[in-house]
């Protein structure tokens, strides 16, 4: 009997918490270095964006779960007899997953008789939350937790994620191109088209117009997935440009002629801070049932 638990960076909608029966830990927002506030309990994703487009001058931060966030939300389950999963957003792009092992290895004097697995999903949003998913069906197709985190393991191997922004504008406000390279792109009209790959965001290109960067990403997905696509999860994600994800949508189901079950999602903060506004993206990874009985190579 475990319970599975994320951070923020899955980006879990409210239903999709009580639907699922997971346990979501936020990210802190602060807008001025002093005031910190839970995404999604302090401040809704929707106000957070809404204020970050009508002041220029927001210099918002983002801060992992502390240790003591991880031991608050862990006691319960583990009074009640439950094992732990879990899942973190990338170690190399956030400190939650250190948060997290730290809470664990405190508890474990407590609770020497359960166990508390941490689990780094080497991924962001939408693909971290694909994992989630796939976990979320082990776990109520009957696997223990050992075999669960066993498949997770090979499942989070499988997953990408490819993302285009609308500006560089929210890099620069938070340090990660400088100012010359966000107005120089602006001047263009350049869109960098990245991807998450072992846990870090690199990019792939730089294109100009909004529109040429979203056929490249309808491209590259039908590509990537045609010859596989009923062996793969697929998501779409997005920050305040829902009716271009929808249309992005609906040109891979056409192209690919299938049914993308999952629903659009609104990226959070802890990713949007740096995309900003207009970021669409698109992730896949292989569902855990093509890959559960899999060996590994001698």
């Amino acid at each position: 009997m475990y319970k599975i638990i994320s951070d923020g960076g899955c980006d879990f909608s409210k239903d999709e918490v009580q639907t699922y029966n997971v346990d979501v830990v936020p990210f802190y927002i602060s807008f001025d270095g002093e005031t910190f506030l839970k995404e999604g309990i302090d401040i809704t994703t929707d106000d957070y964006f809404a204020r970050l487009i009508s002041d220029k001058s927001l210099h918002p931060t983002t801060s992992q779960p502390s240790p003591q966030d991880y031991i608050d939300m862990y006691t319960p389950y583990l009074k009640a007899g439950y094992d732990i999963l879990s899942l973190t957003i990338s170690s190399k792009l956030s400190g939650s997953y250190a948060s997290a092992t730290l809470a664990a290895d405190m508890l474990k004097e407590e609770y020497p008789d359960r166990s508390i697995i941490i689990l780094d999903s080497r991924n962001v949003c939408i693909g971290q939350g694909l994992i989630l998913k796939e976990i979320i069906k082990m776990r109520d197709a009957g696997y223990n937790l050992e075999r669960t985190v066993e498949v997770a393991k090979k499942v989070l191997k499988t997953t990408r994620v490819y993302f285009t922004l609308d500006s560089l504008e929210y890099l620069k406000r938070g340090g990660r191109v400088g100012p010359t390279t966000a107005f120089v792109g602006g001047i263009l009209g350049l869109r960098p088209i990245l991807q998450v790959e072992d846990g870090q965001v690199t990019q792939l290109d730089n294109v100009r117009g909004k529109a040429r960067a979203l056929k490249l990403m309808e491209e590259a997905m039908i590509d990537a997935l045609s010859e596989e696509k009923e062996k793969l999860n697929l998501s779409i994600g997005h920050i305040l440009s829902a009716d271009e994800a929808v249309k992005f949508k609906s040109n891979a189901e056409s192209a690919l002629s299938i049914k993308i079950a999952n629903p659009i999602t609104q990226v959070g903060v802890t990713i949007g801070t740096h995309a900003g506004p207009g970021a669409l993206a698109f992730a896949y990874c292989r569902k855990y049932e093509e890959i559960k009985d899999e060996r590994k190579a001698a």
